[in-house]
């Protein structure tokens, strides 16, 4: 099928659901599968519209839970970590008082903290600057990047590929195994210039891309975010001859990023991990460019895992969302972050499953008027709610 005809009913699919007043967000859907629909590098599987009567039921709370997944980022700072959280603004005061409030934990101990604290989440979404033993210098390598501020720092991150540090995976796959809680995605920022110019800084990113692959095989991870390098702000057209505005900068950024994704696709399907575009800085900020970029690659082990608040402007929080639904199929970020005013995260959950989504909402608390463990319990209430 073309894509034009799978857009066509992508967008039928909204319309019926919108008159039936969004009925697939207060259950599920009953009977046999939806029909698969073949759409290049878009949905996985959008289905003809159901008009039946008595075509939905309302979820149990045990299946609601299923598709939730705690998040590690939001309370990054009550993990024992090598200094990583350091050149966050005011990063160590609050890493002192989360720690004097709930004390401490290491990667290990997240799938017990899981269970204690969102009741029946049996999913993890893991950031991947907690990942090792903090006190095996083996395990980590020591990288230059420029911080939020523009100035070079250091960053120590673990490296999946040593004899240690695959040592640490097995590990920490067999506490999951024993707490019955999994890594369920990957929120990943150790691989990087994916979108460089530079094509030797481009490869070496897409390297460590692979390596991290490897590690989230082993810990049973579906999906693995992959941030898209580049400029913190994307480059802007600017008048031709004509004064019609062309952009041939970001044309430069989009072909590398394109050809990284594609290598990084065909490795994620060689162990069984997708490579995921999240809403971020640079190409990413502008949904548009996430999916040129999942259309472009053409593979089901890359797609989008957006997130409900990484927006530039207030009008992307649900238009955008919107937008990048259809193209996410195993972790979105619930996210609550009061930059733009306080966010509808029912809505933003309503939005996904209006749009046929059936995987995970990973509970990732950024700032507002909680601590990240009370915004993630939050989060939790919220979701829960709205599925």
């Amino acid at each position: 099928m073309s894509s034009h005809s799978a857009s066509r009913i992508i967008l039928d699919r909204r319309n019926f659901l919108r008159s039936a007043g969004g009925g697939l967000a207060a259950g599920v859907l009953l009977g046999s599968a939806a029909p698969q629909v073949e759409a290049q590098g878009g949905p996985q599987a959008a289905p003809e519209p159901i008009t039946h009567a008595g075509a939905f039921r309302e979820m149990t709370d045990k299946e609601k839970v299923a598709r939730i997944a705690s998040n590690s980022y939001p309370i990054r700072w009550i993990f024992k970590n090598r200094s990583n959280m350091g050149g966050e603004v005011g990063g160590e005061a609050t890493v002192a008082k989360m720690k004097a409030k709930y004390g401490e934990i290491t990667m290990l101990d997240f799938p017990a903290f899981t269970k204690k604290t969102f009741p029946g989440v049996t999913k993890m979404d893991m950031w991947s600057s907690l990942f090792g033993d903090m006190d095996d210098k083996s395990q980590y390598v020591t990288s230059t990047i420029i911080g939020y501020n523009g100035k070079p720092r250091p960053v120590i991150e673990f490296d999946p590929s040593t004899a240690s540090g695959k040592q640490w995976l097995e590990k920490m796959a067999n506490v999951q195994a024993k707490e019955g809680v999994f890594c369920h995605h990957i929120s990943n920022n150790a691989p990087r210039d994916i979108c460089d110019l530079d094509d030797g800084k481009r490869k070496a990113g897409v390297e460590v891309a692979k390596k991290w692959l490897d590690g989230a095989a082993i810990l049973g991870a579906k999906s693995m975010r992959v941030n898209s390098g580049g400029p913190r702000i994307a480059p802007c057209p600017l008048p031709n001859a004509s004064s019609y505005p062309k952009n041939p900068e970001i044309e430069k950024y989009l072909d590398q990023c394109i050809l990284s994704f594609k290598e990084m696709a065909e490795y994620g399907a060689k162990v069984g991990v997708k490579v995921t575009l999240e809403n971020h800085w640079g190409l990413t900020a502008n949904p548009i460019n996430i999916r040129i970029i999942i259309e472009e690659v053409n593979n089901v082990f890359c797609e989008a895992s957006p997130d409900f608040c990484n927006w530039e402007h207030k009008y992307l929080l649900y238009h955008a969302l919107n937008d990048l639904a259809p193209y996410a199929h195993t972790t979105v970020h619930a996210k609550f972050w009061n930059r733009f005013g306080e966010p509808d995260v029912q809505r933003n959950v309503r939005i996904m499953l209006n749009n046929n989504y059936t995987g995970v909402f990973a509970l990732e608390y950024e700032d507002g008027p909680w601590d990240g463990i009370e915004g993630a319990q939050y989060l939790y209430r919220e979701v829960m709610a709205a599925l």
